[in-house]
């Protein structure tokens, strides 16, 4: 498909500088563009590759100043990856049109309605009493369980594991070996000290509009639901263990991993490799840094850093001190040599 510059900019609402017929069939990274790609440039620090770019096309922030030349023609724009991630979505629509019909073999428990907009991939499983909602996307060797219920337009990508009884709400994505509802890891030791297993009988409510990634595990409570609220985000990789309680847009990136009935708020952002404690609550707006180690609650929204976690100006001026530490610990010695 190929489209110019005109087309590109009545569908992102752009002002065009330059060639209103530039085309561009393909996107690309502004560092490695090619000629007939669109790039965009939403950061000040890739405006040097913008005079270099063989671009044909360049979306660009309209609070970037750029005096320069370029031969790339430039449609301003308020936000140069937002235009970029809605041009995407469209484009994706357009390459990969939503799925209709029930392909077989799959199995679908008696008494489960399948709308006429739905999708049902070969050796899907749909357990008895599951709903599933209209527009649904069900890929091959997805297990719904019993009374799972799936809400309209969520996708389930190959593999992936939806446990009984559990949640997922409307024009949720969940990618590929993600599983929803496995047990909690709930132990209890007996007169002889041997671990017995404390029955998960409770379940996961996923809201509407969240993204679960590949290989990420969210596990059922022991008792209740394990949430995670309307629009937030979950990276690759991530585990939630039982009765753990996420609030509404909320990001948790690759690695993360949160012990049962810990509750974070809203509009967290939780970095890679981010270890959380079980039992403790993270207030709303709190920013956690990677690799950072949360052994209590956080009562205060801003930024944290550290094992365990800091007020992250006060991560900084440790971190700074750290590099001199063989040496202050050298002058302690000398000086305690010299009494």
């Amino acid at each position: 498909m190929t489209f110019t510059a005109q087309q590109i900019a009545a569908a992102v609402g752009g002002q065009i500088i330059g060639n209103a017929e530039a085309c561009a069939s393909d996107v690309s990274p502004i560092e490695k563009a090619l000629p007939g790609t669109l790039c965009f440039v939403g950061d000040e620090k890739y405006l040097p590759y913008l005079e270099a770019t063989e671009a044909s096309i360049v979306l660009l922030s309209s609070h970037i100043a750029f005096e320069g030349e370029t031969r790339a023609t430039l449609i301003r724009v308020e936000n140069a990856r937002g235009a970029m991630a809605a041009l995407l979505q469209m484009v994706q629509e357009v390459m990969c049109p939503k799925k209709r019909g029930i392909e077989q073999p799959c199995f679908i428990a008696e008494g489960v309605e399948i709308p006429e907009d739905t999708y049902v991939g070969a050796f899907a499983y749909i357990g008895k009493g599951a709903r599933i909602g209209r527009g649904a996307q069900i890929y091959p060797q997805t297990y719904v369980g019993d009374n799972a219920k799936i809400g309209d337009d969520t996708v389930i990508y190959a593999g992936a594991k939806v446990y009984y009884n559990c949640v997922i709400g409307k024009r949720c994505i969940i990618h590929s070996g993600a599983v929803i509802g496995a047990d909690g890891f709930g132990f209890e030791p007996d007169g002889e000290g041997v671990l017995q297993k404390v029955p998960q009988i409770g379940n996961v409510v996923i809201g509407d509009d969240i993204e679960v990634g590949a290989n990420t595990t969210i596990d059922r409570a022991m008792m209740g639901s394990t949430t995670v609220g309307n629009g937030s985000k979950i990276d690759n990789l991530v585990q939630l263990g039982h009765n753990v309680q996420i609030g509404e847009r909320t990001m948790l990136c690759a690695h993360v991993g949160i012990a049962g009935s810990t509750t974070v708020g809203n509009r967290c952002i939780l970095a890679g490799q981010v270890g959380v404690a079980g039992h403790i609550s993270i207030t709303d707006n709190v920013i956690v840094g990677a690799q950072a180690g949360i052994a209590g609650s956080i009562r205060k929204e801003g930024m944290y850093q550290g094992s365990p976690a800091v007020d992250a100006m006060l991560f900084r001026r440790i971190s700074s001190v750290w590099k001199n530490l063989p040496e202050m610990q050298r002058i302690v010695y000398r000086l305690e040599k010299g009494k």
